[in-house]
């Protein structure tokens, strides 16, 4: 017990500790993890998870898929399918009968499998798992429409790759019984029908019970985790491997339910997810067993070419051929086709049986897709940036700052910014208030930010920073609050509350970070925009002393925010101050006295505007 117990700390600490590094450097999560995991497993020993977990490894490793899936599915908004131009239902229609005939022959012809294995073998590859695809587009910066369709993609045919593999084993194991291949295919289909209404009739009482109060809050996340564990349990009971389909659909029926008070249990499934990912990919890894890699033919090297450079590609350029879908997208997700954790959990699980059944090339199974899930980890998680400029396919990432509320101080700081070079969206549900913004020529957004259409109509991925800056400050935390967990609670500011114990004041917890060190407030950026205050840059150098060239900016004002050289913006706030470098640029608010003299400093706002926001009406809630 004592030696599991370390066993799963050392799993929980490889996983969550790979990601931070991806993070921290930008290398693709899924190939830290599957470079950790081997460290681990084979070449140090460290973890052995067949030995570790025993058999508990499998029902755990399934159990793990089915929560990924479900959250997965929770991320399939509907509206997305009308932007994605008919492409799914193609890849799901089209895309799987031709990728499993190619992956098939490719598998017969180079591999040298034999046919009932290549059929099977081929019905599985047709995945492209959620678990590695998701990581990926999460840490690259790639347009909405190609992001939609690859996410849709895995997310959708990540269970029907494991239903096709389980119609070609049924066949196989009911040759001997006298079933015919309708017979099979009948049944199954049943099977998958039946999953299909087990996870929507799941998913459809959840949709009654959660609003009406019938599950405490509390209980909420703990209720649904668990519904989703039985709905797997349940529809395998039926007909083995149907439960990923039961789930996904039920993720996808609860997503576009609209569901109040969902929001919280979605960012708990969230965080449960990323540790399911790396624990799972670690075991997998650690697993892996060099023996069986000694199988490894050079014809399994042309045969991983083959997927990488025809199969995939063909599939993809014949299921959207004749579609509106732009062939620089085409070529990109054609590309894009990593296999992940359900790949190779099922391999290891059908490669037992054939040999059951008499097939010695079952044990060739697990070498052969994990070498594929490998290379297409490693050809696809360090190209997708590369590739997707190539193509024209990239959107500026985390680099953008998204201002809302439109007031003569919002306006000029959005000049200031976007003389630096820094991309703004100013954002209003007002067409006259938005009026000034659209005369200096910066990127404007009509409509109410926290409308869920706005996510159509605006692509947050491209904002790195949010603040909050309207004149009224209940709304402004509002904001900040909704969109805390997307941006992150780091990323989200607006201007200060009422000081003191005024009654009025808003706890810290319902607000974003306060914007300048002094925390100033609506009313006081209204009397320093009468004052004549201005914003001013400057570039710290060796030869700009900093500290002086702030000394005569009043407390009140001064520093707002850091450019750093690569383009990262840092604030200063009530709670942190950032030093300059050399080579980071200074924005700072105060009076244009104070930037006087020859410290350097460059006013950036120099035009004349009536002051908006002593005169504008309140933002209102809600649309």
């Amino acid at each position: 017990m004592e030696h599991l117990a370390i066993t799963l700390s050392l799993i929980g600490l490889i996983g969550i500790g790979a990601q931070w590094i991806a993070w921290r450097t930008g290398l693709p999560a899924i190939a830290l993890l599957l470079a950790a995991g081997i460290l681990a497993g084979p070449v140090t020993g460290v973890i052995r998870p067949e030995e570790d977990f025993g058999h508990l490894l499998e029902p755990a490793v399934s159990l793990a898929v089915a929560v990924i899936l479900f959250e997965g599915g929770l991320t399939l908004n509907l509206r997305e399918l009308r932007h994605a131009e008919g492409a799914v239902h193609r890849l799901v229609v089209l895309g799987v009968p031709i990728g499993w005939a190619a992956g098939s022959i490719a598998l017969y012809y180079v591999a040298g499998l034999v046919w009932p294995v290549a059929i099977l073998l081929g019905g599985l590859l047709v995945v492209t798992g959620p678990t590695v695809v998701i990581p990926l587009l999460r840490q690259s910066s790639i347009a909405s429409r190609p992001r939609a369709i690859l996410k849709w993609e895995a997310i959708v045919n990540d269970p029907l790759g494991a239903l096709c593999a389980v119609l070609t084993y049924e066949v196989l194991r009911q040759t001997g019984s006298g079933a015919t291949l309708w017979e099979s295919a009948a049944s199954l289909l049943l099977a998958a029908i039946v999953a299909g209404l087990i996870g929507y009739g799941m998913a459809r009482l959840l949709g009654w019970a959660l609003p009406r109060g019938h599950v405490p809050e509390y209980l909420k996340a703990p209720v649904l985790l668990m519904a989703v564990l039985g709905t797997f349990v349940g529809s395998n009971m039926i007909q083995q491997e149907t439960g990923l389909l039961a789930v996904t659909v039920m993720g996808i029926a609860l997503a576009n339910m609209q569901l109040v008070g969902l929001r919280d249990v979605l960012s708990f499934k969230e965080n449960i997810t990323i540790i399911l990912v790396s624990g799972v990919f670690v075991i997998m890894s650690a697993a892996l067993d060099f023996a069986v890699l000694r199988q490894f033919e050079w014809r399994f090297g042309l045969f991983i070419l083959a997927m990488l450079l025809v199969v995939r590609p063909a599939t993809i350029l014949l299921s959207l051929a004749f579609s509106r879908i732009p062939w620089r997208e085409r070529l990109f997700i054609g590309w894009i086709a990593p296999r992940g954790i359900v790949a190779v959990a099922i391999s290891g699980l059908f490669a037992f049986r054939l040999d059951e059944l008499g097939y010695g090339d079952g044990n060739t199974l697990v070498a052969l897709v994990f070498a594929l899930v490998v290379a297409t980890i490693i050809a696809h998680g360090f190209s997708v940036g590369p590739v997707a400029r190539l193509l024209g396919l990239t959107v500026t990432s985390g680099g953008n700052v998204l201002i809302v509320g439109a007031t003569s101080w919002s306006v000029s700081l959005a000049t200031a910014l976007q003389r630096l070079g820094i991309g703004v969206v100013v954002g209003d549900n007002s067409w006259q208030r938005l009026a000034l913004v659209r005369a200096r020529g910066i990127q404007d957004f009509h409509g109410e930010i926290l409308s869920e259409a706005t996510e159509e109509r605006l692509d947050f991925q491209q904002f790195g920073v949010l603040a909050a800056v309207s004149d009224n400050e209940a709304y402004n935390a509002l904001v900040c609050s909704e969109f805390a967990p997307e941006l992150g609670g780091d990323n989200v500011y607006q201007l200060g509350d009422a000081a003191g114990d005024d009654p009025r004041r808003l706890p810290p917890s319902l607000r974003g970070r306060a914007l300048f060190r002094s925390g100033l407030g609506v009313e006081d950026l209204v009397a320093r925009q009468a004052d004549g205050w201005t914003f001013a840059s400057l570039v710290v150098g060796d030869t700009v002393d900093y500290a002086a060239a702030t000394e005569p900016l009043p407390e009140e004002g001064g520093p707002l925010l850091l450019i750093r050289r690569g383009g990262t913006i840092r604030f200063f706030t009530h709670a942190t101050r950032p030093s300059p470098e050399s080579g980071d640029t200074v924005l700072a608010y105060g009076p244009r006295d104070a930037f006087a003299g020859d410290a350097g400093w460059t006013i950036q706002d120099d035009e004349k505007e009536e002051n908006l926001m002593s005169n504008s009406a309140p933002v209102p809630l809600a649309t």
